[in-house]
């Protein structure tokens, strides 16, 4: 029955769309082996990561143990079997992973139910419109990050911005949403400390702690990255288009739901999951006891992230969920700039680093420095003439300067992007 398995793979138009989407794909997995479905190539393997991006829902373990050990691929075109339950239960024994067939039975029923070759062209079509990059585990531009979830693990992200951003070291700042004046000052006031000393920003683009965190991310210069639980295409809140817009133009928005796909009570605690893998730690600072935000710290503590928490009044419920990480949990008490960054692991020595760059400049960084305006912006291109470097040791310089704090992108990252200084006290 293998040998007569029909072969799911992408048609000419499906190759030229998944190109586009990821124009790597090929040559990073070129020859990629997928048990008993022989040998498929890069496009091959991301194209059935992007139908089960469609089939199976967050944190899908039963999937994510399947595809880990058969392959994406493999267990895709066992899914058209007829015996698929037995099929998969099979082949998943040879390869260790312990799975009875009541359960495959199940995970074959709802899977199939949204197998749908039309939609997920669909789904490439609209990524295409949208702006969207794909990104799978064998890509370059993976956040390995995200592994640490074993079987939990996205299949795939739909980006919309840089997706090398996904990969830098980073801070996950997460909170009430219903934030008070308190909350929204103290998370600005850290965020641009961690920005300044170089951390990328982490949450989830909701009221609240959440926009506050991004906001104070894009003033600073700091990238910062956005995860949702509905499609990367589609804005939610609807009145936070505009901050997606800015955040995708300056850092980035992923998900690992389709384009156009609806955010959901359980998307939403299973986008937590990766809102705390991604970052290197995790800080919550504000949070009542019901609040979202302690299922994001939960799955940092899960995780073995650092996990830390901003004090409040005693007397404001609103702080109730910090206080309580801070006395059951564990979790660092993060009250000012200095106790962040001890609590990110900048040691004096980055400290000193930070806030004393600007006597330490080696010539190309004070000629880089000296070519940007004290006021306005200027291309990658227009800061080389003026410093009297080549283009590109001129990006290479700012890049560096960029994690060092002192200038930040103005404008779209690669070519297009425009530079400014990073004005300090």
């Amino acid at each position: 029955m293998n040998a007569k398995r029909p072969r799911i793979r992408p048609d000419a138009k499906e190759r030229a769309a998944l190109t586009q989407l990821s124009p790597n794909a090929e040559s990073s997995l070129e020859q990629a082996r997928e048990g008993e479905a022989g040998v498929a190539t890069g496009l091959d393997v991301l194209y059935a990561r992007a139908v089960w991006s469609r089939l199976i829902e967050p944190g899908d373990a039963v999937a994510g143990a399947l595809i880990g050990a058969l392959g994406a691929s493999s267990v895709l075109e066992m899914l058209a079997d007829v015996d698929a339950p037995q099929q998969l239960e099979t082949s998943a024994a040879a390869a260790g992973v312990d799975l009875n067939r009541r359960t495959l039975a199940a995970a074959v029923a709802r899977w199939r139910h949204r197998l749908d070759r039309a939609a997920t062209a669909a789904d490439l079509d609209r990524a295409i419109a949208s702006g969207l990059q794909l990104i799978g585990p064998e890509c370059s531009l993976w956040p390995a990050a995200l592994n640490d979830l074993g079987v939990h693990a996205p299949q795939l992200l739909w980006v919309r911005g840089e997706a090398a951003f996904l990969g830098l070291p980073s801070l996950a700042v997460v909170g009430a949403r219903a934030c008070t004046g308190y909350g929204a000052n103290v998370t600005a006031e850290l965020v641009d400390s961690a920005g300044t000393a170089g951390i990328a920003i982490v949450s989830g683009a909701a009221y609240g702690i959440d926009a506050v965190a991004h906001r104070a991310a894009l003033a600073s210069g700091a990238p910062t990255v956005a995860v949702l639980a509905g499609g990367a295409d589609r804005a939610y809140p609807a009145a936070h288009e505009s901050l997606l817009d800015r955040i995708a133009g300056a850092g980035a928005v992923c998900s690992e739901m389709v384009p156009g796909a609806a955010p959901t009570r359980w998307r939403f605690l299973q986008r937590n999951r990766s809102i705390a893998a991604l970052a290197t730690a995790t800080l919550v600072t504000e949070a009542g006891t019901r609040s979202g935000s302690l299922n994001t710290a939960g799955h940092a503590a899960e995780l073995g992230r650092d996990l830390g928490a901003v004090p409040g009044p005693v007397t404001s419920a609103a702080s109730a969920g910090c206080h309580r990480l801070i006395r059951e949990y564990g979790a660092t008490l993060v009250s000012n700039s200095d106790e962040l960054r001890e609590f990110l692991g900048l040691d004096d020595a980055a400290g000193q680093l930070i806030d004393g760059i600007v006597d330490r400049q080696s010539a190309s960084h004070r000629r880089v420095l000296d070519a940007l305006p004290l006021r306005g912006i200027r291309s990658a291109g227009e800061v080389a003439l003026a410093a009297g470097l080549g283009t590109e040791e001129a990006r290479g310089v700012l890049a560096e300067l960029e994690m060092l704090g002192c200038v930040a992108r103005a404008g779209v990252p690669g070519d297009l992007a425009r530079w400014r200084l990073v004005r300090r006290e």
